[in-house]
């Protein structure tokens, strides 16, 4: 999730009861390179319970990079070992390591002996379908000490195609004694029984379903306890958090590249409430159309002031709307 789950999204999701969040992926080469994007990441910025994930293929500078996290606040550290991208496993780190396990153990052993803190690792079920390797990867993370383990229910190979194979992941859960998180594709709060029922996992950990909805995972978690799903907030109050985000983003990041680096967020905010409006109605198409139209006028304005305009604009149509 780089570039996504920063710290205003993070502190958002808690205020909305996820009960743990995870920083973005960090290069931890370029962490240790002091770069400015980074050591913002690394940094807890008012998070209650700060996880930095950091990834790499240098066991040494992994440590290193888990010692300055830890330093920065981290109260867990996480090592990425699924991220499928490119340009990511090209420099055999994230998902390469499912082909690597001599370096995956280096570099696990080196984290672990860094910090005092927790560490924990994030993986899928293998390269490809023809190795199913996370078995062996979550008993050498819990031979090597860390404290749990979260299985995305694809291979690397597949990306971000097909659907999540929540029960490929039960026989992760039932092969080691540590706690084991389900991944993939939870983008309904109804589902999540059905996840931890076919996964047999601990929890489930939330991605992309979170996108514009920054209450989603809270509302997962109180459907676990409660059994009773807990609507989205009210149109006014998803633009009041839109809006919220937004200054965030712009004291974070600076006005210039805080404008942009919102536009995803808006987009995917948009996305969502319209959602809320269209959906039931079988006016798909219209929504779809609603949405594409404040995309369009919002994503490309280099004006803050305009862009905070336009998102109650766009609300308030949305709203009157959903009224009549």
């Amino acid at each position: 999730m780089a570039g996504i789950t920063d710290a205003p999204v993070r502190r958002m999701a808690v205020r909305y009861g996820a009960g743990l969040v995870v920083s973005e992926m960090i290069a931890s080469a370029a962490l240790m390179e002091d770069h400015p994007e980074m050591m913002l990441k690394a940094e807890g910025q008012g998070v209650p319970l700060h996880v930095v994930q950091i990834a790499g293929n240098d066991p040494y500078w992994m440590g290193e990079a888990a010692r300055r996290a830890e330093a920065a606040g981290a109260h867990i550290i996480d090592i990425n070992m699924g991220c499928p991208a490119k340009r990511v496993t090209t420099g055999a780190a994230g998902s390469a390591l499912l082909r690597n396990f001599p370096l995956a153990r280096e570099i696990i052993q080196a984290v672990r002996a860094a910090v005092q803190v927790p560490v924990t690792v994030k993986t899928r079920l293998g390269w490809d379908e023809n190795s199913p390797t996370a078995i062996d990867l979550a008993r050498m993370a819990e031979t090597e000490g860390l404290s749990l383990v979260t299985i995305h229910g694809r291979t690397r190979c597949q990306f971000y195609k097909g659907q999540a194979d929540w029960a490929a992941i039960r026989p992760v859960v039932e092969a080691v004694k540590i706690p084991v998180l389900a991944n993939g594709d939870l983008t309904r709060v109804e589902d999540t029984p059905a996840m931890l029922a076919a996964s047999g996992a601990a929890g489930v950990m939330i991605g992309r379903g979170a996108q514009g909805r920054p209450w989603f995972p809270g509302q997962a978690a109180a459907f676990l306890a409660s059994g009773q799903a807990i609507p989205a907030p009210p149109l006014a109050e998803q633009r009041d958090v839109l809006l919220e985000l937004y200054e965030a983003w712009l004291s974070l990041y600076g006005s210039a590249l805080g404008v942009r680096q919102a536009r995803k967020h808006i987009g995917w905010a948009l996305e969502a409430a319209s959602e809320t409006v269209f959906a039931p109605s079988q006016d798909d198409a219209a929504g779809k159309a609603w949405s594409r139209n404040w995309r369009q006028r919002l994503l490309t304005c280099e004006d803050a002031g305009a862009v905070k305009a336009g998102i109650t604009d766009a609300f308030d149509e949305l709203m009157w709307r959903a009224a009549a």
